[in-house]
C-alpha cells in the first residue's frame, strides 16, 4: 500500500489547499495531439472533497528547453518545475475546487523562469 504525503499550500486568493502527487503518463494534449507528460495532483480546498489536478508538459517544450540550454532537465527538475506550477494555479484561479480543475500546458518562458530567477514571461 502507497503511503501519500498530504502537502499543504496557502494561495494568494486565500485559499488554503492539500494535495499529493499521484504519478505522472504519457499523454496528449493539444489539436495536433502532440506528446506530452501528464502530472498528476489529487487537492482538496476544504479537507473533504479531492479532485484531481493535471498539468501537461509537451514534449516540445522539454525539447527547446535542452536545445536552448545544453541538457535535458533531470526528473527532479522537470517535476519541481511541474510542482511551481500547480502554485502558481493555486494562486491565480480563485476557488480552484469550484472551477472543474485545472489543465496548463508550461511553456519555455516559464522553464527560463525556473532556472534564471527572472520574470521574462510571466505577465503573459
Amino acid at each position: 500500500m502507497t503511503v501519500r504525503r498530504l502537502k499543504t499550500y496557502t494561495g494568494e486568493q486565500g485559499y488554503v489547499y492539500q494535495y499529493y502527487y499521484v504519478g505522472k503518463r504519457p499523454a496528449m494534449v493539444g489539436l495536433s495531439n502532440a506528446p506530452a507528460v501528464e502530472y498528476v495532483f489529487d487537492v482538496t480546498s476544504d479537507r473533504k472533497t479531492m479532485f484531481s489536478v493535471s498539468l501537461f508538459v509537451p514534449k516540445d517544450t522539454l525539447k527547446g528547453w535542452a536545445a536552448h540550454h545544453g541538457r535535458e532537465l533531470t526528473e527532479a527538475e522537470e517535476y519541481a518545475a511541474v510542482k511551481m506550477r500547480l502554485f502558481r494555479g493555486f494562486d491565480e484561479i480563485e476557488d480552484m475546487m469550484g472551477q472543474a480543475g485545472i489543465t496548463a500546458e508550461p511553456q519555455i518562458r516559464f522553464w527560463r523562469k525556473l532556472e534564471t530567477g527572472d520574470d521574462v514571461g510571466w505577465g503573459a
